[in-house]
């Protein structure tokens, strides 16, 4: 009564015969077998047979015949052969000899039943197929690369975190340094085996994720995961936007964009979310880089509060300055000057005025590039500092113990960041006597421009006015340094 294999479409005539495996031959159990005439004698099926060919032996009540399961399933490749067809099409319903018949059905090693039986069996082993071989070979591979790409975004995430370059050098497998992100994946694999049997020369050659592309991608992957971290916890507020420009050590203009918030715990909190490289420092074109900016990270004007630059005509210009193109956006984003960076323009503009303390930062600034004009001079001012240090703290004028006395050099300050100038104060009162010793040694040994220089200031340093205002600038300094 049941369709013959090859009426079903070829992709699903395995699927219906491991679906017949499954469920086993039809053997009816404790069922009244009717009985019919064969010669003198009532015949009918022996049950018994159920146990002798319990494999592939099944009975069809309705045609009162039995049939063999593997030859039906497997009748397209067996056709012909032995006794096949009574078995599969109309069904063997031979009672008197039929011990003798089953019997001849199986046949010997190489029969058209053994075959069929053998296939059948192949057919449940489900390993040994095609398909299950390239499903376990596709797992494989996507467990492989998954590995790979997790080594690689760990690696990544380390150098990111840390602030580190990527790239080295040189990268080639001859190099004994391959820059940081080989190396500290080279590193991670040597103590992993799980990640050291796929990563580096394990790796398949065209998907090692090590590449330079792959590297970006990564990056850029943290990075939309870090905006999105702060704009949920930005949430519906609102924000403002701190933003300058400067060259960086390339010459290239760059723009920092800083926000300022106020998130769900009350605190104030300051991202850095990007620097953009702008072509020129024109208010227009730092507007477009802005606008292309926020649409970037998917921001919004409207929710800008507030903003921040510096002094600059190009930040600050009511008519068409950064400040003035974003205020015809949003009213609402108020302009804020630095008060913080207004003092510091106002102790330059003092500084820069005043006779007296503009010779003072002069003769700092000149006494730290002596002291430091090579590297011998510092070994030098390092060890009669180190050899002062000593002395005090054998005499008990100075304490020691844990974080104390800590090896010190002078600060060089700077133009532009004079915050810088209260550090350099420190170490120089610090290093005072040591700086003295260094001045007089220069005077004795160094070249003949600097050692009349050296004398000057060897004189010059000790006296009250330069101490007084030595004190005095930290003073002052000192106060707007928390700033």
């Amino acid at each position: 009564m049941r369709k013959t294999i090859s009426s079903y479409h070829p992709n699903d005539q395995d699927k219906v015969r491991r679906a017949y495996m499954k469920m086993g031959p039809c053997q009816p159990k404790n069922f009244p077998f009717p009985q019919k005439l064969m010669g003198k004698k009532n015949r009918r099926f022996n049950e018994a047979c159920f146990l002798k060919h319990e494999s592939w032996l099944e009975y069809s009540i309705s045609k009162d015949a039995v049939f063999c399961l593997p030859c039906y399933l497997f009748r397209n490749y067996v056709t012909g052969k032995g006794s096949s067809d009574a078995f599969v099409n109309a069904g063997f319903s031979n009672w008197k000899p039929q011990v003798e018949k089953l019997d001849k059905h199986v046949g010997c090693q190489n029969s058209a039943h053994n075959d069929a039986y053998m296939k059948s069996r192949e057919l449940l082993q489900e390993t040994h197929h095609i398909e299950a071989i390239y499903r376990r070979q596709k797992e494989q591979e996507s467990l492989s690369y998954m590995i790979r790409l997790t080594a690689s975004i760990c690696v990544t995430r380390f150098l990111l975190l840390q602030g580190l370059a990527f790239r080295g050098h040189d990268e080639s497998d001859a190099s004994h340094n391959q820059g940081n992100f080989l190396e500290l994946l080279q590193y991670t694999a040597e103590h992993n085996d799980s990640i050291k049997s796929e990563v580096m020369k394990n790796a398949p050659g065209n998907n090692k994720l090590t590449s330079p592309d792959i590297q970006k991608e990564i990056m850029s992957a943290a990075a939309m995961e870090t905006m999105d971290a702060i704009r949920d916890d930005i949430g519906d507020a609102f924000f403002a936007v701190m933003i300058d420009e400067s060259r960086d050590v390339s010459v290239r203009e760059q723009m920092a964009v800083v926000i300022r918030y106020v998130n769900k715990k009350g605190c104030v909190i300051e991202r850095f979310i990007g620097i953009i490289h702008v072509l020129e420092t024109t208010s227009i074109s730092l507007k477009t880089s802005v606008d292309a900016f926020v649409f970037q990270v998917r921001f919004r004007y409207n929710e800008i509060e507030g903003t921040m630059y510096d002094g600059a005509s190009n930040m600050q210009g009511s008519t068409n300055g950064l400040k003035a193109l974003i205020l015809r956006e949003n009213p609402s984003a108020y302009v804020i000057h630095c008060f913080s960076y207004q003092l510091q323009l106002a102790l330059m503009h003092v500084a820069q005025n005043h006779t007296e303390v503009a010779l003072f930062f002069t003769i700092v600034s000149r006494v730290v590039t002596i002291v430091y004009a090579s590297c011998k001079r510092r070994d030098v001012l390092r060890e009669k500092e180190l050899g002062r240090v000593v002395e005090l703290v054998g005499k008990g004028e100075r304490l020691s113990g844990s974080g104390l006395n800590q090896e010190a050099g002078l600060k060089r300050p700077s133009d532009t960041r004079w915050g810088t100038h209260y550090n350099t104060l420190l170490s120089l009162i610090l290093m005072f006597p040591s700086v003295l010793d260094m001045l007089e040694i220069v005077s004795r040994e160094g070249s003949s421009e600097a050692r009349g220089e050296a004398y000057a200031y060897q004189i010059l340093m000790p006296t009250f006015d330069f101490v007084f205002t030595l004190f005095l600038v930290r003073t002052l300094l000192g106060i707007t340094n928390e700033l």
